[in-house]
């Protein structure tokens, strides 16, 4: 499967995001998708992450209440839906696909190239 990141940009803080992750290949419903973001200077961070039946995963700190992951696989599409945005949510967010349900980055051996999201205080 690959990957391809969208909707990511420069918003005001207490704004809203919505960013799409389109998969390419016929296999895409047996993968579990994620997103984890980087912000310069500091490690990957978990996000969120959903399996091909619905079950998800939030982080326990990061954007709490504040996002919603959701899927389709009709369209080969997971989104992440991100509101009250504050300046500490800049970061690249990357879209990632494996095949188990977890919080690790390492478990996840397909990245997408990622999509920039930018918060002004």
């Amino acid at each position: 499967v690959q990957l391809q990141a969208s909707g990511g940009g420069l918003v005001q803080a207490g704004g809203s995001l919505r960013l799409s992750c389109a998969a390419s290949g016929r296999t895409f419903s047996r993968y579990v998708i994620g997103w984890f973001r980087q912000a310069p200077g500091k490690e990957r961070e978990f996000v969120a992450v959903i399996t091909w039946d619905g079950r998800s995963i939030y982080s326990e700190t990061i954007m709490k209440g504040r996002i919603t992951i959701s899927r389709d696989n009709a369209k080969n599409t997971v989104d992440l839906q991100m509101n009250s945005l504050k300046s500490e949510d800049s970061a690249v967010y990357y879209c990632v696909a494996g095949f188990v349900l977890t919080t690790s980055p390492s478990a996840y051996p397909v990245w997408g190239q990622g999509t920039q999201v930018t918060v002004s205080s």
